[in-house]
C-alpha cells in the first residue's frame, strides 16, 4: 500500500467506525469462542438442531428464493440493463478483463472447488450417507455415475453464482451510480426508503450479514488447514496440534498481509496466480485423465441435470430426502445465502466501469462454465478411478472422512503424478483460501465503516484485525474443542447464520427487480 493510500486509510479510521455493527459482532465472535472452549459438542448440537429445523420449515424458501435470484440475473443480463455502465457513461475499468475474472472466480470459491470436485460426486455414486436411498438409483452403476456429475453441476454452477450476481449487481449499481453507501442495508432502501438505513434495524441488518460471513471464514480457515494437515499427512508427518497450531498462523499471516497491501498488490495477484493454477490443472487431467470418459459421462451428466432441472430445483427435500437436499443442496445454499449479501461488496467494488453485462458474463456465466468444466475434469478423473478399481475412493471417504478421498485420488494419479501434483494442491488450498479470505475481510472492513469513498477501500488496519481476530479464534477453538474438529461449533453457527440472512437476501432479490424493472434507471 502506498503511503498516500495509508494515510487515507488512517484518515477512514478515524472518520468513524460503525461501533453499532463492530461491537456486537466481535461480542458474538468471543461469546461462540468461549462456548466453543468450555462445551464444543453443546454448541454444535444447539447449532446442528437450529440449521436442521430451519431447512425443515423453510428449505422450500431457499429454493424458491434460489430460483428466483437466478430468473433475475438471467432477466437482467439479456435485457437492455446489461447496457448500463457501473460508475456512468465515462467510467473507466480498473482492471483488466482477466485479472477481474480471476478475482472474482477465486475469491468466492475459497477451497471447496478443490475439495469436493472429488469428494462430492464419489459420496454420491457409493451412497456413503444414504444420499441415493430417494432417487431409486442404485450405487455404483453407471447410472449413479451419471447422477453424481448431474447433482454437482447443479449444486456448483448457474444457481449458486446467481446468488451472488444478483446481490452483486444490485450492489455495484447502487454505489456507484446511485451514490449509496456500501453496505447490505443501502440494498434494502428502495424497499423501505430511508429509515432502514438509520437506528437499530440498520445495524441489527450488517451486523447479522457480517457475522454471517465472518464466522464461515472461521470455518474456512479450519477446513484450509485440515486439508492441509491432512496432505502432510500422506507424507507420514504426524497430526498434531503444534503443527494445526503452525499451519493457521502461517495462513493468518498471509491472508492478513495482503489484505493489508490493498486489492491491486494483494488479491489481484493472488487471484491471478490462483486461477492460473485452475487453468493448468485442468489441462494437465485432460491429457493424463480419462478424456473419452470425461466427455461422454460429463455430456451425460449435463443431461441428467437439465432434465431435473425443475425437480430438484423446487425440491424442499421430500423428493430427494434429507441425506441428498437436505444435507448437500439446502446446506450448500444456506453457506451461498450467508455469504451472497456481504460478498457482493467486493464484487462490487472491483466492477468499476463495466457494463452491467460484463458484470454478469464475469460473476455468473463464465464462473458457471468453469465449474461445469472443473467437475468434469476432476470429479470424472475421480469415478472413473474407483470404476476401474484404480483406487478405493468411497473406502477411504468410510475409512478417514470426506476429505480424505481428494489425497488418495491424488496419490492414485497416473504416471506418478501425485509426486508432483500433491504439494501443488497443497499451494493451491492455500492460496485459494487467502484469496478467499482477503475478499472477506474487504467485505467485513467495509461493512464495519460508516463510509467507504468510492475508489477506496476500508482502513487496512481494520481489515487485518478481524483477520487474526478470526484466525486466532479458530485456532483456540481447535485447540480446546479437539483438534482440527474443534471448529465445528462455529461452523454450524456460520450455517444457521445463512437463515437469518435468507430473509435478508430475498428482501434484496425484490429490491433488485424494483430498481431494475419499476424505478427511474440512472445511467
Amino acid at each position: 500500500m502506498s503511503e498516500e493510500a495509508r494515510k487515507e486509510s488512517t484518515g477512514q479510521l478515524k472518520a468513524g467506525v460503525r461501533w453499532d455493527v463492530f461491537t456486537p459482532a466481535i461480542i458474538v465472535f468471543v461469546i461462540a469462542a468461549v462456548v466453543g472452549i468450555v462445551d464444543n459438542a453443546t454448541l454444535t448440537d444447539v447449532c446442528k438442531k437450529l440449521f436442521s429445523w430451519s431447512l425443515d420449515s423453510f428449505g422450500w424458501l431457499y429454493q424458491w428464493v434460489a430460483m428466483a435470484g437466478l430468473l433475475l440475473v438471467g432477466v437482467i443480463t439479456f435485457s437492455k440493463l446489461g447496457n448500463i455502465r457501473l460508475g456512468g457513461k465515462d467510467a473507466k475499468p480498473k482492471f483488466s478483463m482477466m485479472s477481474w475474472f480471476a478475482m472474482a472466480l477465486t475469491s468466492g470459491i475459497a477451497v471447496g472447488i478443490v475439495t469436493w470436485s472429488i469428494n462430492e460426486p464419489i459420496i454420491y455414486y457409493g451412497n456413503v450417507w444414504g444420499e441415493m436411498a430417494q432417487t431409486g438409483i442404485e450405487p455404483f452403476t453407471p447410472e449413479a455415475a451419471r447422477f453424481a456429475m448431474g447433482r454437482v453441476f447443479y449444486n456448483w454452477t448457474a444457481v449458486p453464482y446467481a446468488m451472488y450476481a444478483a446481490s452483486g449487481v444490485l450492489v455495484a449499481y447502487l454505489y456507484f451510480n446511485k451514490k449509496e453507501k456500501l453496505n447490505v442495508t443501502s440494498t434494502l432502501k428502495p424497499l423501505f426508503g430511508e429509515r432502514v438505513t438509520k437506528g437499530p434495524v440498520a445495524s441489527l441488518i450488517d451486523t447479522l450479514s457480517m457475522m454471517a460471513i465472518g464466522l464461515g471464514l472461521t470455518g474456512g480457515l479450519t477446513m484450509c488447514i485440515t486439508l492441509v494437515m491432512t496432505g502432510l499427512k500422506s507424507y507420514g508427518i504426524e497430526e498434531s496440534l503444534s503443527l494445526f497450531a503452525i499451519i493457521g498462523l502461517v495462513v493468518i499471516f498471509l491472508y492478513t498481509f495482503s489484505t493489508y497491501v490493498g486489492i491491486d498488490r494483494g488479491i489481484k495477484l493472488l487471484g491471478n496466480i490462483n486461477a492460473w493454477f485452475y487453468y493448468a490443472l485442468i489441462v494437465l487431467f485432460m491429457i493424463t485423465g480419462p478424456l473419452l470418459f470425461m466427455f461422454r459421462n460429463g455430456t451425460a451428466g449435463f443431461a441428467v441435470w437439465l432434465d431435473s432441472f425443475f425437480l430438484w430445483g423446487f425440491d424442499p427435500i421430500d423428493i430427494g430426502g434429507p441425506a441428498l437436499t437436505q444435507w448437500w443442496t439446502l446446506f450448500d445454499w444456506a453457506f451461498w445465502v450467508a455469504y451472497a449479501p456481504v460478498m457482493a461488496i467486493f464484487l462490487a467494488i472491483i466492477s468499476y466501469g463495466r457494463t452491467i453485462r460484463e458484470f454478469m458474463l464475469i460473476n455468473w456465466v463464465l464462473p458457471s462454465i468453469f465449474s461445469l468444466i472443473w467437475f468434469t475434469v476432476w470429479g470424472n478423473t475421480a469415478l472413473d478411478m474407483q470404476i476401474s478399481g484404480k483406487a478405493d475412493l468411497v473406502a477411504a471417504i468410510n475409512n478417514g472422512g470426506a476429505l480424505m478421498a481428494l489425497w488418495e485420488f491424488l496419490h492414485n494419479l497416473p504416471f506418478g503424478l501425485g509426486t508432483i501434483i500433491v504439494p501443488i494442491n497443497i499451494f493451491v488450498i492455500v492460496v485459494s483460501f487467502v484469496t478467499n479470505a482477503d475478499a472477506t475481510l474487504t467485505n467485513i472492513g467495509s461493512m464495519c465503516m460508516k463510509d467507504v469513498p468510492i475508489g477506496t477501500e476500508p482502513p487496512a488496519r481494520l481489515k487485518v484485525l478481524w483477520g487474526i481476530t478470526i484466525g486466532v479464534i479458530a485456532i483456540v477453538m481447535a485447540a480446546f474443542g479437539g483438534g482440527s474438529q474443534g471448529v465445528d461449533g462455529v461452523k454450524q453457527l456460520a450455517v444457521a447464520g445463512g437463515f437469518f440472512v435468507l430473509f435478508i437476501f430475498a428482501l434484496q432479490l425484490i429490491s433488485a427487480a424494483k430498481v431494475f424493472f419499476k424505478d427511474e434507471i440512472v445511467e
